[in-house]
């Protein structure tokens, strides 16, 4: 009669030990299970700072990349500006040699371009009386040009290689003006007709075509020439007016001269 209140003890405490190791394994899965959630969760977390440190990182890279790019680019520019300063000191160089060399050139310029000048108002007074007033009045202001202060060196020589230019092209131009001449070499001047061929031949008629006269270099004086030129003259003074086309006409043309 007393073994089965022993059998049932025995039996409640097996269900006893066995609720307690159940107990005891549930709990042990809830702590790794808590264990598990909290390394996903640091995992997690790790994860997020892997992560943005990746971002910072590939945004760090690229911004290194660009930088390196500018770093090459300006080398580059800065290449090219000492090769420019170097050809600019090599210019500047050159420059004050240039500079050295143009005081030399100038100091034997200025007593050229007195001779020049003098050569030219000569040759004028030489020459013969055609706009012989207004040309050595060229000359006159260009002599008091070279007493300026307003002009360089440069431009005065520059007046002067012109106004030689101006007077080389009345060899080769055909010209019709008028002027007041003292035909008669009596002081009294008459306004006639001039025509000018080149410095072949200077020629003048009056307004009413009775008197036709030249330049006689030999002479240094006019001389009235015969009525047979008062027509060639005539014909010449509209052809250098353009009134009629050039032709071949007939002048009082002096021999030239045997060159000393």
């Amino acid at each position: 009669m007393n073994k089965q209140p022993l059998k049932a003890l025995a039996l409640i405490g097996a269900l006893v030990s066995g609720l307690t190791a159940t107990a005891v394994q549930a709990a042990e899965v809830n702590d790794v299970l808590k264990a598990g959630a909290v390394k996903v969760q640091s995992a997690k977390t790790s994860q997020t700072k892997v992560d943005r440190i990746a971002d910072q990182t590939d945004g760090l890279l690229q911004e290194f990349k660009q930088v390196n790019k500018q770093i090459e680019s300006l080398r580059v520019y800065n290449s090219q500006l000492d090769r420019q300063i170097d050809s600019q000191l090599q210019m500047m160089s050159e420059l004050k040699e240039s500079i050295a060399n143009a005081t030399v050139i100038e100091r034997g310029v200025s007593p050229l371009m007195v001779t020049m000048l003098a050569g030219l108002e000569d040759f004028v007074a030489l020459d013969m009386p055609f706009k012989k007033e207004m040309r050595l009045d060229a000359v006159s202001n260009l002599n008091a040009n070279l007493d300026s202060a307003r002009f360089s060196a440069a431009e005065k020589f520059r007046q002067i290689l012109e106004l030689y230019d101006i007077e080389s092209e009345y060899s080769l131009s055909l010209e019709s003006y008028r002027d007041m001449v003292d035909i008669n070499s009596n002081g009294s001047e008459v306004e006639v007709e001039m025509l000018r061929i080149g410095r072949v031949a200077l020629m003048y008629q009056t307004k009413d075509k009775s008197q036709t006269g030249a330049w006689n270099k030999a002479t240094g004086s006019w001389e009235t020439l015969g009525s047979e030129y008062r027509r060639p003259v005539d014909q010449g003074i509209r052809m250098a007016k353009k009134i009629i086309p050039q032709d071949v006409i007939e002048m009082p043309i002096t021999a030239p001269e045997v060159a000393q």
